[in-house]
C-alpha cells in the first residue's frame, strides 16, 4: 500500500491528502503523505481506546502524530490530542462525517431498502449484531461466549438476532466448528443503505465496531459493545452504550439495562456538517499559502 499510494500521490501532486479512520490503509496513506510535499489531514483524529493490543489504536496514534490537520469529532478527542502534545492550532473539532452520512441517507434507506421484507422482519422486533475484531473472533472461547451471550439476551426478549457476518468471522466459525445458536440468523454482509435500515429499526445493537457504536448513538438505538474498552467513550457518557466484554452473563445483563433506558440521549458527534467544516478549513489555509 505504501508503494502504491506514494506512486499515485507523486503522479497527482495534491496540495492536501485526507485520510479517515484507523484502518491499515489509513496508516499507509498517512505515512506515504508525510514523506511528500503535501499537507496531511486525519479525519476522526484523537479517538483512543488506550488498548495497544488493538492494531487500530497504533494506526490512530501514528496517523495523528504525522498529520498537519487533526479533525477531531469531539472535545474529548481534542483533549486526548492535547495530552499527547499535539499543538492546539493543528486541532479542529468538526463533528464526525459519520453523522453527515447518516443524516443524508437515513430517509433514503427507508425509501429504497427492502431488506426488512427480504429477511421477514417487517413488524418484527429484532436485535442487530456485528462482530469482526481479531481479539473476539480469532479466539475460539471468546467468540463462542459472545455468540452464546447474544443468543441468551435475545431469547430473554423473544427476538431473533440478525448477524451480517464478516468474512473473517465466517472463516473462524468454520475453522473452530462453532455451532451458531438458532436465535442468530447469519446473513451476507449488507450494502450501506440496507445496513443503515437494519440499524435504524433494531431494538438493540450488539457490536464490536467503533463506527457502529457511533451510528447507533446518532440513530438513538440502544447499544451494547462486545468489548472491554471503546474509542467512543462519548457514547457511554451520554447513556447510549454499555461495555459488556464477551462474558455471557455480562452481555445479558447489559442488554437488559440498555433496553430499559430511555433513548432521548444527546448526540455528541456533531450536526451533520463536518465535511463542510473540513473543506472550509483546508481551503482557507490553501488560499493563505497561495497569496
Amino acid at each position: 500500500m505504501l508503494e502504491g499510494i506514494e506512486e499515485y500521490l507523486m503522479d497527482r501532486q495534491p496540495d492536501t491528502v485526507l485520510v479517515q479512520g484507523d484502518t491499515n490503509s489509513v496508516l499507509a496513506g498517512a505515512i506515504a503523505t508525510s514523506k511528500l510535499d503535501a499537507d496531511l489531514g486525519h479525519v476522526e483524529a484523537g479517538l483512543r481506546s488506550f488498548d495497544r493490543e488493538m492494531p487500530e489504536e497504533t494506526n490512530r496514534v501514528v496517523s495523528d502524530h504525522v498529520s498537519d490537520y487533526l479533525f477531531a469529532p469531539t472535545e474529548q478527542s481534542k483533549e486526548y490530542l492535547l495530552q499527547e502534545g499535539r499543538p492546539e492550532e493543528d486541532i479542529y473539532v468538526t463533528g464526525n462525517t459519520v453523522v453527515d452520512a447518516l443524516y443524508r441517507n437515513r430517509e433514503l434507506a427507508r425509501e429504497k431498502s427492502d431488506i426488512l421484507s427480504e429477511l421477514d422482519l417487517l413488524d418484527e422486533e429484532y436485535f442487530l449484531m456485528t462482530a469482526h475484531r481479531a481479539e473476539n473472533v480469532d479466539n475460539q472461547t471468546r467468540f463462542s461466549d459472545l455468540l452464546a451471550g447474544v443468543s441468551k439476551a435475545a431469547a430473554e426478549h423473544g427476538v431473533s438476532v440478525i448477524y451480517p457476518i464478516h468474512p473473517r468471522a465466517q472463516n473462524r466459525i468454520e475453522e473452530f466448528e462453532i455451532d451458531v445458536p438458532d436465535r442468530i440468523q447469519l446473513t451476507e454482509p449488507q450494502e450501506y443503505l440496507d445496513f443503515l435500515r437494519l440499524e435504524a429499526d433494531a431494538s438493540l445493537i450488539l457490536t464490536d465496531s467503533g463506527g457502529v457504536q457511533e451510528e447507533a448513538c446518532v440513530l438513538r438505538v440502544p447499544c451494547v459493545t462486545l468489548r472491554d474498552n471503546t474509542e467512543r467513550p462519548e457514547t457511554v457518557d451520554v447513556g447510549a452504550n454499555l461495555l459488556s466484554g464477551t462474558d455471557t452473563e455480562s452481555i445479558q445483563e447489559k442488554s437488559q439495562t440498555m433496553l430499559s433506558r430511555p433513548t432521548e440521549w444527546e448526540n455528541p458527534f456533531g450536526d451533520g456538517k463536518a465535511a463542510d467544516r473540513i473543506l472550509e478549513i483546508v481551503t482557507a489555509k490553501q488560499q493563505q499559502v497561495t497569496r
